[in-house]
Formats: structure tokens, C-alpha cells, sequence
């Protein structure tokens, strides 16, 4: 919106600079996530109590957290949307796509989080799973008829690696954006935990996002230019924000947790965001940490299946750390830190080509 009104209609040319607009969209939402939060968590904190709460009793040093109100991730989605309005284009294709990501999956979030407060169980997996395919096709379908999108899948590292992999494209990405949303949602099981390498990503892909948007940056460095793709560095901007001003309540201890709203919405983001800066391989780098939470659970399940005996104390494998006696904040510190550095392995890529 001011994006219009300051650089279009008054010709103030300073706001038509995407690293600008980014840096005013992060700290609008950080800002305005700082001031609703206090407000969001007494009312939901209230709400819990009449509720009667939510049962985490599964490891012993989760019984203080019954109260602990959920669904701030919903505030995270209304807080990028508004950030994300003031400062985008609103002529660019890529970011109301990813507007849509977040509303339909973080509706979808919000949605489970209500009917587990109100009936202690969430939605089904079936019915959860099938919203979830039918948003990322949406999304996915939308991405491969636009004109100025293709359906290539790029390889880091090589400059010459790449296939077209037609209209099986589109079931590639259904399954990216799917299967990320998932396992960002399997990470949250902690203070601070699932928040802290879901913004070291966002943070990886803005320069992904802003390279790639960029004719000349990104024939220097040998990556595929997506014309658009550089608007999509203000729309992580904002989200970056509102998830630093989510991380300000939501570290240990928590004074509020994302809950599927935030957790299903967001991997749905990341995922598109890999597609749409045909990043779709380094995804599972710098989300790394993601990567493993998932193999965690499936290697448990998969195993326990065929032999009736467990690898892990408990899945995912962030809770099998503190089976172990890992205190629960030095868990979330380290992982934050193995983030940091998949990310600068991911990030390596823009040069070893």
C-alpha cells in the first residue's frame, strides 16, 4: 500500500528499493507483535483456564505448561498479512501466493488448536492431511501456470544441472510445501524450538529470495532468474519480524506457543518460498534440522512396527534429549546453533558453483 502511495503516486523513489521496504516490514511487524502480544496471551490465558487446558503430561517437566496458552501463531499470520499489505507490491503474483499459504494453512492451524482446547483432541490426521494437499495444490497449480514461472528443478552447486520436469512438477511441489509444513509442525515441541531455525531459514531465503529477483546478481552467481521472485525478500522480511516478536514471548519459559496455527503455516511457507526461488533442494539444508525431527519420527514408527521395539527413548528426537536428561532450554540452544551453521552451508552454495 505505501509501496503505491509513496514511490507511485508521490514519486518518492527511496521506497521502491526492495531492501528498504524489507527492513520497514520487519520491524512494523516486530513492533506491532510486541505491543498485541501481552494483550493475546491474558485473554487466551483466561481462555485456557475456563477450558481447562491443554494436557502436555507426557514428560514430567511439561505438566507446568498445561495453561501455557497456544495459538499464537495465528497472531504471527495477522501480523505478516498487515506488514506484508503496507509495504509489497500489490501487482506481484509471487506474494499473494504466499499470502495464501499462510491464511488457508494457518486457518487450518487454528482450526485444530481451537477443537483441542475446546474437546482435547485435535483434527483428525485424515482430515488435517487432506486440507493440506488441497491448499498446496492450490498454491502449486497457481505457481505452474503463471507465465513467468517453470517447471525446472535446479541443483546447487553445479551450474549446468538442472531437469524440466514438466506437469510432474506440480505433484513435486504439492509434496514440498506438504511435507515441510509437517515437519516444521513436528518440531514445535519446545520453548523456542521450532521458531529459532524456522526464522534462521526465512532468514537464508530473503537473500535467496532477493537474488534470484535480480537479473544481474543472479547471472553473476549462476542462479535461475525468477522475475518477481525479489518481492518476495519484503513478504520473509515481515514474516521474519513477527516471528522475532512471537520468539520474544515464546522463549523459555514460554509465555505463549505458536500451536498448529503457527507451525503448519509457516513450513507451508518455507516450502513455497524453496519453489518459488527454485531453491527446492537447499530447502532440506538449511531446514536440516527439520529434516532429521521428521526422519526421527518416521525411523521410530517405521521400527516399532517391524520389531515392537523403540530406537529412540521418544519421538521426535528433541524429546528423546530430554529423556536423556538434557535440560530442556540447553536442547533449544544448540539446536539454534546447528541452524545457524546449515544455513551458512546453504548460503555456501551461491558460490560453489
Amino acid at each position: 500500500m505505501l509501496y503505491h502511495i509513496l514511490y507511485q503516486y508521490f514519486d518518492i523513489n527511496l521506497f521502491k528499493y526492495i531492501t528498504l521496504r524489507g527492513f520497514l516490514a520487519l520491524l512494523t511487524a516486530f513492533f506491532i507483535s510486541l505491543i498485541i502480544y501481552p494483550i493475546l496471551i491474558k485473554k487466551l490465558k483466561a481462555l485456557q483456564r475456563l477450558k481447562g487446558g491443554y494436557e502436555r503430561d507426557f514428560l514430567d517437566n511439561h505438566t507446568g505448561k498445561k495453561y501455557t496458552p497456544s495459538m499464537g501463531g495465528m497472531l504471527i499470520s495477522i501480523t505478516v498479512l498487515f506488514s506484508t499489505l503496507l509495504w509489497c507490491r500489490f501487482d506481484n503474483f509471487f506474494v499473494w501466493v504466499l499470502l495464501f499459504v499462510l491464511l488457508s494453512f494457518g486457518i487450518l492451524g487454528f482450526w485444530d488448536d481451537w477443537m483441542k482446547l475446546n474437546s482435547k483432541r485435535g483434527l483428525s490426521a485424515k482430515t488435517k492431511f487432506s486440507f493440506q494437499v488441497l491448499f498446496a495444490t492450490a498454491a502449486s497449480l497457481a505457481l505452474y501456470f503463471y507465465p513467468k514461472f517453470n517447471s525446472v528443478l535446479y541443483f546447487p552447486f553445479f551450474k549446468e544441472l538442472y531437469f524440466d520436469l514438466g506437469f510432474f512438477y506440480v505433484l513435486f511441489m504439492i509434496f514440498i510445501i506438504v511435507a515441510t509444513s509437517n515437519a516444521v509442525n513436528l518440531t514445535d515441541g519446545l520453548d523456542g524450538l521450532a521458531i529459532g531455525p524456522a526464522l534462521i531459514s526465512v532468514s537464508a531465503f530473503s537473500i535467496f529470495a532477493y537474488i534470484a529477483g535480480n537479473a544481474v546478481l543472479s547471472r553473476y552467481l549462476f542462479l535461475p532468474y525468477v522475475e518477481g521472485s525479489g518481492e518476495v525478500a519484503v513478504f520473509l522480511m515481515a514474516l521474519l519480524g513477527a516471528g522475532l516478536g512471537f520468539l520474544w514471548f515464546n522463549s523459555f519459559p514460554a509465555d505463549i506457543f505458536m500451536g498448529d496455527s503457527g507451525s503448519l503455516s509457516i513450513g507451508a511457507v518455507l516450502g513455497t518460498t524453496a519453489i518459488i526461488t527454485k531453491q527446492e533442494i537447499v530447502l532440506a539444508i538449511v531446514g536440516g534440522i527439520f529434516v532429521v525431527e521428521t526422519l526421527s519420527v518416521i525411523i521410530q514408527v517405521t521400527y516399532f512396527k517391524l520389531t515392537g521395539k523403540r530406537i529412540f527413548l521418544m519421538a521426535p528426537i528433541h524429546h528423546h534429549f530430554e529423556k536423556m536428561g538434557i535440560p530442556e532450554n540447553k536442547i533449544v540452544v544448540r539446536v539454534w546453533i546447528i541452524s545457524i551453521i546449515l544455513a551458512i552451508v546453504a548460503l555456501s552454495t551461491l558460490k560453489i558453483r
